[in-house]
């Protein structure tokens, strides 16, 4: 057949610049691509939001920060500590006119992880040991109350409202310069939630130490997750595994502070901070200067940075949610002049005391104020005042405590026990699991163990003390109290 003379030839006429349609087998591998990768995407946030560790979701928002976006929500920043009992508001006045009076040596505490803290010596420091040449004559502050007091219910007792000036009683005054600062620390950056370790190697990076964070972490906090190092955790890392000696005590004021950085003490506070994007935590500082003039302590903050500048204001203010507690780092032929310096504090029963006094103050002057109760609470634990404990206790967190509060500080746990409030105990306990990290803090398994045991429930004990050790191998009272049921 003929074809006509206008009809194409498609196969000799048309132009397709060379393209052929894509083979079909790209076209699926492109679709299996896209697949994969949103697969991928969704595997990923999976396993970071429940499958990582906090402490491994940290690591990968240091690297990625935008990653944060994907953590799981977290507690709102007010959400607070709960009440497990009724106050008794009566019981509560008494405290603000309670009298401390130590009669006897503090007693003994029983949990075996507590640091043996040396008492006063009787040696004499000589009178040849050259010390600093001060230029004026600074006395120490007494600390200042809380303004603005609300009123508390009407009670037939009525509040004394004196003011005890305990910052005479627990130091001699001291000659010191204005202005001083300590050099020969070594800084270091914490690691995720290593404050303690990092910052107690810094202090004695001051004598010539130079093992770092890494190895102080393994000896306190094995498990990575843990949520808190105790002050009597980091004073047992130096004295056990140093030439160098450690104490801590609580009641200190700014001037104490001063008086022994300006005598070339290392020193490490324990203090609450709200860093962006957190709400209230616990943190330790290392203070290594002051400066009188303008009002600032010199700080070397391992999550903010060496010479970090903070205000004497800022500092009390948050340090008076850990009882004023303080460590200090010193060679063992400076003890003598340590504890001349502590004066009264020196005494670790005597400290409590002080401590007692300064948060009674602080709540004769404002009633409202959860951490001035708390720390009566915790004065009265050392002293082995257990009711009167928790009756401090039952007022602080009625006022509102801030919900990481027993991630830190365990007075509460131990009036409790003493007492035979066990059931709270379990409580406070099971709050502290249901919050994000809580499942971290060995110190929660113990005590639930303890109060699980005097219920009778031994199998249960028994299982608390396990975990107790499984988070923290090292933690001594886990393990006899789990020698102590043959286990």
């Amino acid at each position: 057949m003929t074809l006509p003379e206008n009809h194409i030839n498609d196969d000799e006429n048309y132009d397709d610049d060379g393209l052929r349609p894509p083979p079909r087998i790209l076209f699926w591998g492109l679709i299996s691509a896209v697949l994969l990768t949103i697969v991928g995407i969704l595997a990923g946030i999976f396993i970071f939001r429940d499958v990582l560790t906090p402490g491994q979701q940290q690591r990968v928002i240091d690297s990625l920060p935008f990653m944060s976006i994907l953590l799981p929500p977290q507690p709102a920043p007010d959400t607070l500590l709960p009440t497990v009992a009724p106050v008794n508001p009566t019981a509560a006045m008494d405290l603000l006119n309670l009298t401390i009076e130590l009669a006897s040596p503090t007693p003994e505490s029983t949990e075996s992880t507590e640091a043996v803290l040396p008492n006063p010596p009787t040696v004499i420091v000589p009178t040849s040991t050259p010390t600093p040449q001060p230029t004026e004559i600074t006395p120490t502050p007494s600390p200042t109350p809380t303004p603005s007091p609300t009123d508390m219910p009407t009670q037939s007792a009525q509040i004394a409202t004196s003011t005890p000036s305990v910052s005479s009683l627990q130091q001699p005054q001291i000659m010191r310069a204005l202005v001083h600062t300590n050099t020969g620390f070594t800084w270091e950056r914490q690691t995720w939630n290593n404050c303690g370790p990092t910052n107690i190697t810094m202090a004695m990076s001051f004598y010539g130490w130079t093992r770092g964070q890494d190895f102080a972490r393994n000896l306190i906090r094995p498990n990575g997750e843990d949520r808190n190092v105790s002050p009597f955790e980091l004073v047992n890392f130096v004295n056990n595994n140093s030439d160098l000696r450690a104490l801590y005590r609580v009641g200190g004021d700014l001037g104490l502070l001063r008086t022994l950085i300006y005598s070339g003490f290392a020193v490490v506070i324990e203090r609450s901070h709200m860093f962006e994007g957190y709400d209230w935590l616990g943190h330790y500082q290392t203070l290594v200067g002051y400066d009188d003039n303008q009002r600032i302590f010199t700080v070397y903050d391992s999550f903010l940075g060496a010479n970090t500048i903070e205000t004497y204001t800022d500092v009390d203010s948050h340090w008076r949610n850990f009882n004023r507690v303080f460590i200090v780092v010193y060679q063992p032929d400076r003890e003598a002049e340590l504890f001349s310096l502590l004066g009264e504090l020196a005494d670790q029963g005597r400290a409590a005391e002080i401590a007692f006094d300064v948060a009674q103050a602080e709540a004769r002057s404002n009633p409202q104020d959860p951490f001035a109760w708390f720390n009566m609470g915790s004065s009265l634990v050392l002293l082995g005042r257990y009711q009167e404990a928790s009756v401090a206790y039952d007022q602080a967190t009625s006022l509102g405590l801030p919900w990481r509060m027993l991630w830190y500080q365990f007075g509460p746990y131990k009036a409790f026990y003493e007492v035979g409030r066990y059931q709270d105990i379990l409580a406070y306990v099971n709050n502290t699991f249901s919050t994000d990290g809580g499942q971290d803090v060995e110190e929660a398994y113990y005590w639930q163990g303890r109060a699980l045991l005097a219920l009778g429930r031994r199998n249960e004990a028994l299982a608390a003390f396990q975990q107790a050790l499984s988070k923290n191998r090292y933690f001594a009272d886990a393990r006899q109290a789990l020698t102590e049921l043959g286990a």
